[in-house]
């Protein structure tokens, strides 16, 4: 089982257009459309509705906190372009972006920040309206275009629960301690990426920590080494230290295998 699910991890999309929304707190929804037919980000924004309970669509995301990456395979030459462009807000995210999309070491550009609409003193006033939005929520999900392929403007609740249900019903929640974005980071969070994507049939929220930007809650997490990878739900916490190369150990802590 064990070479069937690297190979499943190691394999890379081919072309591909990747969409991303970031919340001011830290949360990431995100799409990845293999036709290049849409743009998704009204139901990224929708996604986000449901989930943190908003009472409007949070627009002012996709001008201030959006990133895309459209990635050509040469069908001859096999030659990969890629193009990615993301807000100076979230420029502080690659590594995760590159993380979730499969894109190692990619560099990411800067956009034109609309400053008629992303002014602080303007997201001041989204603030008020969308105080969740700016809150922490451990939130790392992918949208699922094939749940809606029939739908042009798919209703947000469809197939969607907000986030304290889900945690306490099914899912996994999940935290990975790290020090500072290297590239053995970036390497880490993009196989594990691929692996829950590919053996998970649940929702899962994983939340990358730096320890020395978040101290208190490595603290919190008796977190004592990097890398750790914490499973905080279901119950009981289960973690991995150091090593996280291996496979069979990693479906151990989700409880797919037994160790």
């Amino acid at each position: 089982m064990e070479s069937s699910v690297i190979q499943a991890v190691t394999s890379s999309f081919q072309g591909f257009k990747g969409i991303a929304l970031f919340t001011p707190g830290g949360d990431l929804v995100y799409c990845i459309d293999s036709q290049k037919q849409a743009h998704w980000h009204i139901h990224l924004c929708e996604m986000l509705q449901h989930w943190l309970g908003l009472q409007e669509l949070p627009h002012f995301l996709v001008t201030c906190y959006a990133a895309t990456v459209d990635r050509t395979v040469d069908p001859v030459t096999g030659q990969v372009q890629q193009v990615a462009e993301a807000s100076p807000l979230v420029m502080q995210y690659q590594p995760l972006l590159n993380a979730v999309f499969g894109t190692a070491g990619l560099i990411w550009h800067p956009t034109p920040l609309r400053r008629e609409v992303c002014d602080p003193m303007i997201l001041s006033a989204y603030r008020r309206e969308f105080p969740q939005i700016w809150e922490c929520h451990d939130l790392i999900l992918r949208y699922d275009q094939s749940t809606f392929r029939d739908s042009e403007h798919p209703p947000a609740q469809v197939g969607l629960k907000p986030v304290a249900q889900e945690v306490k019903t099914q899912g996994y929640v999940l935290r990975l301690f790290v020090a500072g974005h290297s590239t053995v980071t970036e390497r880490i969070l993009q196989k594990l990426y691929h692996l829950l994507e590919q053996v998970l049939d649940q929702p899962y929220s994983l939340k990358v920590i730096d320890v020395a930007q978040r101290p208190e809650q490595a603290e919190l997490d008796q977190i004592t080494a990097t890398p750790t990878l914490v499973r905080v739900w279901p119950q009981p916490v289960r973690r991995i230290v150091g090593n996280l190369e291996n496979v069979e150990q990693l479906l151990g802590l989700l409880n797919l295998i037994e160790e």
